[in-house]
């Protein structure tokens, strides 16, 4: 009986957390580790948390396709206007992500705040993959 109740205390407090993330807890020393692992569901996110992680997966996939984008622009290119468009994508890099701590920094220390700092990326980063995607576009 005392084995079982620190058993029925974890299983009590682990299925009261609501998080996405993955989560291992150690019931006791002769007990096998339980994994537990709730499945995110972007469609309909029910905490901050799942917001947060949903936003920040959100702009994960816009920086995959900026990249994607870039990497095809840059294969189009001579030279000397590969080096401007690094340059230029370097600079790029260093103020989205500045204007996106600053537009952040409203809500410091709030849990809102990785939903703003990464919607902001992912608004931002869009708009850098239409601009580069004109470039790819042929001249009239």
């Amino acid at each position: 009986m005392r084995q079982l109740l620190p058993v029925l205390a974890s299983m009590l407090t682990l299925s009261s957390l609501d998080t996405p993330t993955m989560t291992i807890a150690a019931t006791t020393p002769d007990l096998p580790r339980m994994l537990l692992v709730q499945k995110l569901n972007c469609n309909n996110p029910q905490t901050q948390t799942a917001i947060n992680e949903c936003t920040k997966l959100s702009y994960q996939n816009a920086d995959k396709k900026l990249n994607q984008v870039y990497q095809q622009l840059l294969l189009t290119l001579e030279r000397s206007r590969k080096q401007k468009l690094i340059a230029a994508q370097l600079a790029w890099i260093k103020f989205r992500d500045s204007n996106c701590e600053f537009e952040r920094s409203r809500y410091e220390g709030g849990s809102i705040a990785p939903t703003i700092y990464f919607g902001c990326l992912e608004k931002t980063t869009k708009l850098r993959t239409q601009e580069l995607q004109e470039y790819l576009k042929p001249d009239p």
